[in-house]
């Protein structure tokens, strides 16, 4: 469902750390730290980042919750982010807000998926793409 794409965003809860060697494989790779992200290897991995991609400006974090700034006021297009592993696509004051859900084993009744995002001049045209 990856390949042929030009960056992948983790929004945490990676699981063990050869994820994220493997999705290195497919595209460069910008992850945060989730909740269930722990040990020595999970220590370099911050709980916020900030991607442009194509003009758009994105920040990143696993808990929705723990947002702090005015996403408008700070410039960002989106905010991609986690915790739930509940498949999320909304605008709200200009801000796509996107939670691609989990890729990972099933959890209960959520679907299994990930998120495929166009950007075309800063525009961002999501997609959820379930796996199973």
């Amino acid at each position: 469902a990856l390949e042929g794409v030009d960056r992948i965003i983790h929004a945490g809860d990676i699981g063990p750390p050869e994820i994220l060697r493997e999705l290195e494989a497919i595209a460069p790779v910008t992850a945060v730290r989730g909740n269930m992200d722990f040990g020595e290897w999970a220590e370099d991995i911050q709980g916020t980042e900030v991607v442009e991609i194509g003009g758009a400006i994105i920040y990143v974090l696993h808990n929705l919750d723990q947002l702090d700034l005015n996403l408008g006021a700070a410039g960002f297009q989106a905010v991609v982010f986690g915790h739930t592993h509940q498949p999320e696509v909304r605008r709200a004051d200009g801000i796509l807000y996107l939670n691609p859900g989990s890729a990972g084993p099933v959890r209960g009744s959520k679907p299994v998926s990930l998120a495929l995002v166009d950007v075309v001049e800063g525009r961002l045209a999501p997609r959820i793409v379930p796996l199973v």
